[in-house]
């Protein structure tokens, strides 16, 4: 998506040979048109696989999520990271771990909003070692749901998230591969 990848090369922030700072418009200011872009993009890419539910992890994933959903014309769900007051009951847990806070986190998510049957598309921000996409996997399949496919905004292909779940049989997309971050800056794998 030439779009996102312009973005990334005007205002990323290459951190270090891992870490890619895109707060000026993903994970803390959000550029409204590109999240529409990308739920367009998104919607276009898993329309045929019938979609009834859009799954994300807050907080980065729940704008791309949520235009994705506005264009597919179905619900989106988050799973929360931290403990509710008022969700403890019904509900399903999965154990992520963070690489970007290099934490483990509970996820969960009401046993409510997701049902036997649901085919889910689950989309996050960045996808490094696939903790979470597996994480919200694996809560989609406990509810009974079928994962209709894993979509990503930005995926870092130097690392081994996406193989492992295109070896674990999911479908993925992911609408920039970035190859290496370096002193020099991005480059993309595409």
């Amino acid at each position: 998506m030439e779009l996102l990848k312009r973005k990334i090369m005007n205002e990323g922030i290459v951190l270090s040979g891992q870490v890619l700072k895109v707060d000026s418009f993903l994970n803390h200011q959000m550029d409204p048109e590109l999240m529409m872009e990308l739920g367009k993009e998104f919607a276009r890419l898993f329309r045929e696989e019938r979609v009834t539910r859009i799954l994300t992890i807050e907080s980065s994933g729940i704008a791309p999520a949520i235009m994705t959903a506005l264009v597919l014309g179905v619900p989106m769900i988050f799973a929360r990271k931290q403990k509710s007051l008022t969700l403890r009951d019904d509900i399903y847990v999965q154990e992520v771990y963070s690489f970007t806070k290099q934490e483990r986190n509970e996820i969960t998510i009401s046993k409510k909003f997701i049902h036997p049957g649901d085919r889910v598309l689950i989309l996050d921000d960045f996808l490094a070692h696939g903790e979470a996409a597996f994480g919200l996997a694996k809560i989609a399949e406990q509810a009974g749901a079928t994962v209709a496919g894993i979509g990503i905004v930005i995926e870092k292909s130097f690392q081994q998230g996406a193989n492992k779940l295109r070896e674990a049989g999911y479908r993925l997309e992911s609408l920039a591969r970035i190859a290496e971050l370096s002193e020099e800056g991005v480059r993309f794998a595409d």
